[in-house]
C-alpha cells in the first residue's frame, strides 16, 4: 500500500486540548500548586484543588497523560512535579491574559496579596519583589541588554510590546553574583543563563534562567525568603528585608497592591 505523502506529519498545535484540561478549576488549581517546581503528593493536591482523592487522581492522570505533569514513587506514595520550565512559563503567560478571580473572604485577599508580593515562578522569584530585584541589577549595570533593549527601562511594562528583548550578564554582575556566594561556574550548560518572564501580576520582567534560579536558591540558603506550605508565596525573613535593602536597595516593606 503507497504511503500518503503527508503521512508521517504533524498538524498544527491542538490549543484547544490543553485548553480543555486547563477549563476545570481543580486541575488549574492543581497546576498552579506545582507552580514553583516542587513535588507535591497526591493528597495535599487534592486538598489545595478542594476535591475528593479520587477526583483528583482522575485529575492528575489526566495531567501526567497530557504530558503537563510527570510522577516519582517514594515508597507507597506518588508526587508529582510540572514537566518542565516550559510548562510554567505557558501557565504564567496565561496567568498575564486571565481576569482576575473575585476575592470573596479575608482568607483569599490575605493568599492574593501575598502571592502578588512575593512568589517562586517555577526556580525564579518572582511578584512585585522579583521585578523590584531585577530592576536593581539592571540599574547597577549587573546586567545589560542588547541593541533591542536600549530604550527600555527593566521597570518598563512589556506586556503589549511584541518583541522580545534579550539582557546578558556583564563583567560586574559576575563579580557581584560570585562574591554575594552565587555559584556561577555550575550553571547548567544547555540552560539559558540569563533571561527573563514578564510577570503576570506586575506585568514587568522579573529575572529567570538559570542566573535567576542560582540567584534565588541562594536567597534561600541565606534564609532571606521562606516558602509558604500550600502555595507559591515566599516570606521575606527580618534578615531578608535588611539584606534586600543592604545588598540590591529593595525595600521590602511595600504593600502589595
Amino acid at each position: 500500500m503507497p504511503v500518503l505523502p503527508f503521512g508521517g506529519m504533524k498538524g498544527e498545535a491542538d490549543v484547544a486540548a490543553i485548553a480543555a484540561l486547563l477549563a476545570d478549576p481543580g486541575r488549574s488549581r492543581v497546576l498552579a500548586a506545582l507552580g514553583d517546581g516542587r513535588a507535591l503528593p497526591a493528597s495535599l493536591l487534592a486538598a489545595e484543588a478542594g476535591v475528593a482523592a479520587s477526583t483528583a487522581s482522575q485529575h492528575l492522570a489526566k495531567l501526567v497523560g497530557a504530558g503537563l505533569l510527570t510522577v516519582e514513587r517514594h515508597g507507597r506514595y506518588r508526587y508529582f512535579r510540572l514537566a518542565g520550565p516550559h510548562v510554567a512559563d505557558a501557565l504564567e503567560a496565561l496567568a498575564r491574559i486571565a481576569p482576575p478571580k473575585p476575592i470573596r473572604s479575608l482568607k483569599e485577599g490575605t493568599r492574593a496579596a501575598a502571592l502578588r508580593f512575593a512568589r517562586t515562578c517555577y526556580d525564579h522569584l518572582a511578584g512585585r519583589i522579583g521585578v523590584a530585584l531585577m530592576a536593581s541589577l539592571v540599574d547597577r549595570e549587573f546586567l545589560e541588554g542588547d541593541e533591542s533593549t536600549a530604550a527600555l527601562r527593566a521597570g518598563d511594562r512589556l506586556a503589549a510590546r511584541g518583541r522580545a528583548f534579550r539582557y546578558g550578564l556583564t563583567d560586574a554582575g559576575a563579580g557581584f553574583l560570585l562574591d554575594f556566594g552565587v555559584g556561577l561556574g555550575s550553571l547548567p550548560p544547555r540552560r539559558p543563563a540569563v533571561r527573563y518572564c514578564v510577570d503576570w501580576s506586575e506585568q514587568r520582567p522579573h529575572l529567570a534562567g538559570s542566573v535567576g534560579a542560582a540567584l534565588t536558591d541562594r536567597l534561600f540558603e541565606l534564609a532571606w525568603i521562606v516558602r509558604a506550605e500550600r502555595n507559591r508565596a515566599v516570606r521575606i525573613t527580618n534578615e531578608g528585608r535588611a539584606g534586600f535593602h543592604e545588598a540590591f536597595g529593595v525595600d521590602t516593606t511595600m504593600q502589595a497592591a
